[in-house]
């Protein structure tokens, strides 16, 4: 397999991890990130990825944006949705005429990039294994999960092929190819919509799937996400125990596989060495701003666009707003007050899940 040329653009959790394990597998990476002290210690001590199975440490280049020079022929994006456009434009310029960017994020950011570089020089991708940013240069790697990519328009294609292969030998066997990116997106938009939730309170993410009183919220969470990709007309794809349709508001709701699909989630993260969540850690480690108020602000705008709405997902970015703010706390209050709309609003679970 010929060697990738690889620019990681956002080298966080998520993209330093994949950069890493890339460049221990022979690949030419070069990591960019606007944060100076995380780029200055990857220069002068390399980036190092702990984990289960030990830790290494790689050195590549590492620079900030504004010295980023091209042709870049294949770019992992990886910053926070709410900088997909500024990161796109500082790409855009440089970016080889048959280069692609990779989308290694959450939200709806394959069209905004498409929308500035043209959907033939845009890869989706749906990512879900575990990862934090614990300080400059040091990445936790949680543990293996889904590794989706695929062009936006279903067709199967070689570049999409080689990038599975790579990062299958890299890192992530499970890496694989679909002709249906946007199912694994939308679906990961739903079982993401209960995540944000379980950062509503200081505990890990299996603890809340396992609340009981929570259950029947969270999961009416990821069927509001999931009525809005129905109006979209995207067929949700299941992964790492999550089954959409199991999900689905009733009659449609299958409440043995539902419950089965929970408690294999519940299993899933148990095993991971990232307990919380990327939210959490934002709000209460790294005390910065997250990537919640522009996903649900996307959402919503979807959802009024078919006459739908989404009180629970709403609610859930309010309350996390004012944690940002300060003016709320994390708190098990936090969950009982969305129990109560939720109820509200849907009433009573007519089964108890």
């Amino acid at each position: 397999m010929s060697s990738l040329r690889v620019t990681i653009v956002g080298a966080g959790a998520i993209g330093g991890t994949i950069g890493a394990h890339l460049v221990r597998a022979g690949h030419d990476v070069v990591f960019v990130d606007a944060a100076a002290d995380h780029v200055r210690v990857i220069n002068e001590r390399g980036l190092t990825i702990e984990g289960s199975a030990g830790s290494f440490t790689v050195r590549a280049p590492a620079l900030n944006p504004d010295v980023m020079r091209g042709p870049l022929e294949l770019v992992f994006l990886a910053v926070k949705t709410m900088h997909t456009d500024v990161a796109t434009r500082q790409v855009a310029p440089h970016l080889a005429p048959d280069g692609a960017i990779v989308s290694m994020q959450n939200g709806f950011n394959e069209e905004r990039i498409a929308g500035v570089v043209g959907d033939r020089r845009t890869i989706g991708a749906f990512v879900n294994f575990g990862a934090d940013y614990h300080e400059p240069g040091r990445i936790l790697y949680g543990g293996s999960g889904a590794l989706v990519l695929g062009e936006l328009d279903g067709a199967p294609s070689e570049r999409v092929a080689g990038l599975v292969d790579a990062l299958r030998a890299a890192f992530l066997p499970r890496t694989t190819a679909t002709g249906n990116i946007w199912g694994y997106l939308w679906a990961k938009h739903a079982y993401a919509a209960m995540l944000k939730a379980t950062a509503l309170v200081d505990a890990s993410i299996a603890d809340v799937l396992a609340h009981a009183e929570a259950r029947p919220a969270l999961v009416n969470l990821a069927a509001e996400v999931l009525a809005v990709a129905a109006a979209e007309g995207v067929r949700p794809e299941g992964f790492d125990g999550f089954e959409p349709s199991a999900f689905e508001f009733p009659p449609r709701r299958d409440v043995q596989r539902l419950e089965a699909s929970l408690e294999t989630l519940i299993a899933f993260n148990r095993k991971s060495l990232k307990a919380k969540s990327g939210v959490w850690r934002d709000l209460a480690v790294r005390k910065r701003k997250t990537e919640v108020e522009a996903v649900v602000r996307e959402l919503k705008t979807r959802a009024v666009r078919h006459g739908l709405r989404i009180p629970l997902v709403e609610t859930v970015g309010g309350m996390i707003g004012e944690i940002e703010a300060g003016s709320r706390e994390m708190s098990w209050d936090n969950l009982r007050a969305l129990s109560a709309l939720d109820a509200a609003t849907y009433g009573s679970p007519p089964v108890r899940v």
